[in-house]
């Protein structure tokens, strides 16, 4: 019994140690509200995810292929923000130096902090993948689900089909982790769902801060819709398998020297 307890304990650590970013991320937004007399908020939380980010990398918390994957999330995550402001998904109503058409450049970080729980995540438990679908496939999966985020304002919602290929393509992934030099795992389908699962809690935070508002939320706070589950479930998958893919391809090329 002690054993376990001790392995659990160094896995919440490992875990806590992992979402430095978007924990650092949720404090400047509980502590903005300080600075408004002088700065808007939105400038703020830019101010702050670059210091972060800077502070991160220069004390080694992160690897300089890590921010660069970081970067790349930042810059889907706020394609996405442009395109889901503009159709009305949510808002960013306060005002703001650094907004973008009605888009904050700070909410990039907030896609890019997933990147940074994942890629610690990787590092700190040895993550490893068996029985990983083809690299053809994953990628495929990967780029439907982010292009259905567009496209579902137009067309009918496709996240139920891809679910289906996800389930298809990922059913005997299993994910890898060790604590100790002991070996866990745990299929990789639960995995997406409970990291999802975890995000949308931090949503409710996040919303709760003014992090951003649905438009239901526009007359008062409520509790994030049940189904945005499946969109952050989704989102999961699109950013594991992008850093999964990438940490693959750094162990080829590594291979091949």
């Amino acid at each position: 019994m002690k054993i376990a307890l001790r392995q659990l304990w160094l896995f919440g650590v490992q875990q806590a140690l992992s979402c430095l970013f978007p924990a650092l991320i949720f404090l400047s937004l509980a502590l903005s509200h300080l600075f408004t007399g002088w700065l808007p908020r939105y400038d703020f939380m830019l101010m702050m995810c670059i210091l972060i980010q800077l502070v991160m990398y220069f004390t080694k918390l992160e690897t300089k292929g890590e921010v660069l994957v970081i970067g790349v999330f930042h810059l889907l995550g706020l394609m996405m923000e442009l395109f889901k402001v503009y159709v009305g998904s949510w808002s960013y109503p306060e005002a703001a130096h650094t907004k973008f058409f009605g888009v904050p450049l700070y909410s990039g970080f907030m896609y890019a902090s997933v990147a940074s729980f994942m890629c610690q995540a990787w590092r700190r438990l040895d993550i490893q993948i068996i029985h990983w679908p083809q690299h053809i496939w994953a990628r495929i999966v990967a780029a439907l689900i982010y292009v259905n985020f567009f496209t579902n304002h137009f067309i009918h919602d496709m996240r139920y089909l891809i679910g289906l290929l996800v389930l298809a393509a990922f059913i005997r992934s299993v994910v890898l982790f060790h604590i100790e030099g002991k070996i866990y795992r745990i299929p990789v389908i639960i995995a997406f769902f409970l990291i999802g699962f975890f995000i949308w809690i931090a949503e409710n935070a996040a919303t709760k801060l003014g992090a951003w508002q649905y438009a239901y939320q526009h007359k008062g706070w409520t509790m994030v819709n049940l189904q945005k589950l499946s969109s952050w479930a989704f989102l999961v998958i699109v950013s594991f398998i992008i850093v999964a893919e990438l940490k693959m391809l750094k162990t080829e090329i590594k291979g091949d020297r």
